[in-house]
């Protein structure tokens, strides 16, 4: 599903050069729940930002589901993306003036979906997580916890081939964090492609394969699952 070669990111600030990512292969399955792992700073949010085509890489090649990515122009970026992935972060990044249903209905209907199609699709995911009587309230009226549920509904509504998910329990308490890891976990069973970045020990156990991330390269993998 995801085929990443000899990638590299560089950040410069004037005549400040900050290498993030310094030679990063990795390829991931359909299927697969993957989750990266390291220090603050270690690169793995800037990693995810290149995979999901958030960000532009300095050098190297993303191969994403059979389509090489880095030939792209921006607007066939922002179709591919709207086609293929679903995000979810820690900060929700929720519309603050729409309800729980019409932000999970935005992406829908710019993939071309009537409103009331996109409506009906919003209120059955909203379901799905648990939270359908919160669908007329704005994010300001929802708990942390619902917010991200929310977040989780708009991510996977257009049915997404990968789901990624950037600290997706950074800013929960225990509970709420379970109920995310819990759905996360859900989804997976149920066929879907998922890359986590989390530094979350307790949550990385969910995934069929951990990647350590230290100073730019991946210094261990490690297989959580025999099956795979």
């Amino acid at each position: 599903m995801i085929k990443v070669k000899n990638l590299y990111k560089t950040y410069i600030n004037g005549p400040i050069e900050t290498k993030v990512l310094r030679g990063i292969d990795l390829h991931i399955q359909k299927g697969e729940f993957v989750s990266i792992m390291g220090r603050s700073g270690a690169g793995k949010s800037t990693l995810l930002y290149q995979m999901s085509l958030l960000d532009t890489q300095t050098s190297g090649d993303i191969t994403i589901n059979g389509t090489p990515t880095e030939n792209l122009s921006y607007k066939e970026r922002v179709s591919f993306r709207l086609q293929n992935m679903g995000y979810v972060f820690q900060d929700y990044a929720l519309i603050p003036e729409l309800t729980a249903a019409e932000n999970i209905m935005i992406p829908l209907i710019m993939q071309g979906m009537t409103k009331q199609t996109a409506y009906e699709k919003a209120l059955h995911y909203l379901n799905e997580v648990e939270i359908v009587d919160k669908s007329g309230n704005l994010p300001n009226q929802m708990s942390g916890g619902e917010q991200q549920r929310v977040s989780v509904s708009r991510a996977i509504a257009h049915e997404p081939k990968i789901l990624f998910a950037d600290e997706p329990t950074a800013n929960l308490d225990a509970e709420s964090a379970q109920n995310i890891m819990s759905l996360l976990s859900s989804l997976h069973k149920k066929g879907q492609t998922i890359v986590m970045v989390t530094h979350e020990n307790e949550y990385s156990k969910y995934a069929d394969r951990l990647i350590h991330i230290s100073d730019g390269i991946i210094d261990k993998r490690e297989n959580l699952h025999s099956n795979k």
